[in-house]
């Protein structure tokens, strides 16, 4: 058995080498990255699996009147006069295109024909003209054709990178000389345009930073180190380019081909209609990620093509549910970084004794090599779906990872494997990989803080929704929960349904376990503020939710067989907190004696009671904990709740409840005074009925509730049938009963669980009486 021990010791120290080797190249290519070494190798990475992609088809939304060289030649200048636009205009204009965007600068008339083409710009609403918003006023930037209403504007600026590609796409552009001032990009003005007969309209999108939405579509601003970028300038509204993967992604045309009605009288119908140079003596060609492949000279796109791609992105991604590009987040990047780091550490290590062994040397050569590949697959792939992965940086995380890993000595990668399989915490994992007996079956007894809770009533409401739905609320809850309890430094032991199992003082020992433990179950009744707002956002009743804390022995450890093991608590202590937590009613923490003197100062109480639970030879006193002060400063908001008497008593019936179990014997009686969440109910005159015990839980049914007319109503009677009709048993309603002096015969109850029909009749009824 020592041996064994022994074993397990040196191989853990061992691994230490991984460990070390696997953050450490992380951090170092997070360094090379962040210096912005790579920047130029993941633009260059990017444009070629750009070029890679499956070829798209052209859009057909789009067409372009091209400026060529022969038009140009008939011309017989680059500065065509106005009264050539206003003849094209013209003749666009007969077939009805949605949009047309004119890519020419026109700050100042050119004779002959300016008066034509004011007339045509005045009788066109649908066109949308240019100008150059950012730079020095007086040599930078181009006024637009000052005939075109504000609305008819668009920016043509563009971003180039420093290799002179362009990759981003603006939506607006700050003015630089009115900063509170923005201008549509001239591709966005065009996109909004074509989308708004479809009913589809730009919006800021809910919950975000100013970002536009489409549609469905949000059309997010990058970040300054997004995709490959860093440190980029973001001042204006960016997003990133996707070009439609195909040469010829949008039919084209000759300025003469239309002067000359050399294309279909349908053509331009229903379309937008782009106008703008395509000769590269007009000078308004850039570089893109298509420009050039490995073996070929660099092909410049005109700019009238690049601002149609940007106009194809926007309308595709709404209407088409084609992929923007996008990227993760700069710490997802880490992740991805470290991720492949280890994944190489890995290979090397399990390989690492071949000798001179060449068949074991090509086969650590070949999965180093496969890992490679696998990366740069999953990188494709990604860009494929829409999303700029990092390619170089963990790249960069194998090569160095493989490298480092021989100056280190490290246990089976398979051990490690078969630990995670075992273990979902991962703070459970950190633990028993430090300590040499954690993969052993069994465990040791401890003192530990447990924390159980559980929704009130949810039961029933899970039972009236369909499952898609009870799955979307649940998760919704879970998700806040868990993110308070991770804050509170508690384990989470298990969810089961809408119940959670959080130890405190497993697998890490604290000294402030029961302390934080009451913190976090305060914490955890203030979230559902939030829950509950996105509950009634949906529609739905409020949920409320009842904590049990105990403090006390258990055996910890781990639990199962070698194939599947998990780690969780076991004892009579556990059992106690459950029965804890079935005490209280919605919005209560209750904790026994123990635990509260061991949590120390500043625990406000709001009550206590004696309970005998079952398994308990001896009655306990358990506390309603109010708040925490200290360094925690947390407490619970008491509403006040006051009852209403009735002009006109409720009749119902009830039937005690044993544990999951209904009586079999339904109790007359009638609810005589209403609270928001409970009220006081009145057994029938019968002197032989017994009312039910505090803390006892009941299932009533009101009896014709929804003929009552509410307080002050004198028509009513007291046995609820003496109209003649059948008395009409509404749907099932839970109770608590609580601690409250009343007479003998009367008792009060705090609603767990409310259809929604009755929850809003009862809501009326209240609300009458409370006016």
């Amino acid at each position: 058995m020592g041996k064994t021990k022994k074993s397990w010791k040196e191989r853990a120290w061992q691994w230490r080498g991984v460990w070390v080797t696997t953050p450490t190249i992380t951090a170092l290519v997070i360094l090379i990255r962040t210096a912005g070494l790579v920047q130029g190798w993941e633009w260059a990475a990017y444009d070629w699996f750009l070029r890679l992609r499956p070829r798209e088809q052209p859009d057909d939304r789009i067409v372009i009147v091209g400026l060529t060289e022969e038009d140009y030649r008939r011309q017989g200048q680059l500065i065509f006069p106005d009264g050539v636009y206003a003849e094209l205009l013209e003749k666009l204009k007969e077939q009805e295109p949605r949009a047309i965007g004119l890519d020419i600068y026109r700050p100042r008339p050119v004779e002959p024909g300016h008066a034509d083409l004011l007339r045509v710009f005045e009788s066109t609403p649908n066109l949308v003209g240019i100008q150059k918003v950012s730079g020095d006023s007086e040599r930078e930037t181009v006024d637009p054709p000052p005939m075109l209403q504000a609305n008819q504007i668009g920016a043509n600026d563009t971003l180039i990178d420093a290799d002179n590609k362009v990759r981003r796409g603006l939506l607006t552009v700050a003015n630089a000389q009115n900063p509170d001032a923005w201008v549509p990009s001239f591709g966005m003005n065009l996109a909004a345009r074509y989308l708004a007969p479809e009913g589809i309209g730009i919006e800021i999108a809910e919950g975000t930073d100013n970002w536009w939405q489409l549609g469905d579509v949000v059309l997010r601003d990058i970040d300054t180190n997004e995709g490959g970028y860093i440190r980029t300038e973001t001042g204006d509204y960016q997003i990133l380019l996707n070009y439609r993967s195909t040469p010829e992604a949008f039919d084209q045309v000759s300025l003469t081909d239309v002067l000359e009605d050399k294309i279909p009288s349908d053509w331009a119908r229903d379309r937008i209609v782009l106008i703008g140079a395509v000769a590269d003596s007009a000078n308004d060609v850039f570089f893109t990620p298509y420009s050039a492949g490995l073996l070929e000279l660099p092909q410049a796109m005109p700019g009238v093509e690049i601002h149609a791609h940007l106009i194809s992105k926007i309308i595709s991604a709404v209407l088409d549910d084609r992929p923007l590009i996008r990227s993760w987040p700069e710490y997802w990047e880490w992740g991805w970084i470290f991720l492949w780091s280890g994944v190489a550490t890995s290979i090397a290590w399990t390989l690492r004794q071949v000798g001179t062994d060449r068949v074991e040397a090509a086969k650590r050569m070949g999965l180093i090599l496969l890992s490679i590949v696998v990366l740069l697959g999953a990188s494709y792939g990604a860009l494929v779906w829409g999303w700029w992965i990092p390619i170089v940086p963990p790249l960069l995380g194998v090569v160095g990872a493989t490298a480092a890993i021989v100056a280190y000595i490290a246990r089976s990668a398979g051990d490690i494997r078969k630990t995670f399989g075992r273990y979902l915490t991962d703070e459970v994992v950190a633990n028993l990989l430090e300590n040499p007996e954690g993969l052993k079956m069994g465990g040791e007894r401890r003192k530990i803080t447990i924390l159980t809770s559980d929704l009130r009533g949810f039961t029933a409401l899970s039972e009236r929704l369909p499952p898609e739905r009870v799955v979307k609320i649940l998760n919704f809850y879970l998700g806040y929960m868990a993110d308070v309890i991770t804050h509170y430094q508690g384990t989470i032991d298990e969810f089961m349904g809408d119940g959670i199992l959080v130890l405190f003082g497993a697998p890490t020992v604290r000294e402030d376990d029961p302390r934080r433990a009451i913190a976090c179950a305060i914490a955890m009744q203030q979230a559902m503020t939030k829950v509950n707002a996105q509950m009634r956002a949906w529609n739905m009743p409020d949920l409320e939710m009842g904590i049990g804390i105990n403090t006390g022995e258990v055996v910890v450890g781990n639990i199962g067989s070698e194939k599947r093991t998990k780690y969780g608590v076991v004892g009579s202590q556990v059992n106690l907190t459950y029965r804890i937590e079935s005490y209280t009613t919605g919005g209560q923490v209750l904790v026994p004696e123990a635990t509260l003197k061991e949590a120390g100062e500043h625990i406000s109480i709001g009550g206590q009671k004696e309970v005998s639970p079952k398994g308990v030879t001896k009655p306990i006193t358990i506390y309603e904990i109010e708040g925490i002060g200290g360094e925690y400063q947390l407490y619970l908001e008491r509403e006040e709740e006051v009852f209403f008497a009735l002009t006109q008593p409720l009749l119902l019936q009830y039937t005690v409840l044993e544990g999951k179990h209904i009586g079999a014997e339904a109790t007359p009686a009638k609810l005589l005074r209403l609270s928001n969440k409970g009220g006081e109910i009145q057994l029938a005159s019968n002197g032989s009925l017994e009312k039910p015990a505090p803390l006892q839980n009941i299932k009533l049914n009101f009896l014709d509730l929804f003929n009552a007319k509410g307080a002050g109503n004198e028509t009513g009677n007291e046995t609820g049938n003496e109209t003649g009709n059948e008395t009409e048993i509404g749907e099932d309603v839970y109770a608590k009963v609580i601690e409250k002096e009343s007479t003998e015969s009367n008792f009060y109850v705090k609603f767990t669980a409310k259809p929604p029909d009755v929850n809003q009749k009862l809501q009326e009824i209240y609300q009458t009486i409370e006016g």
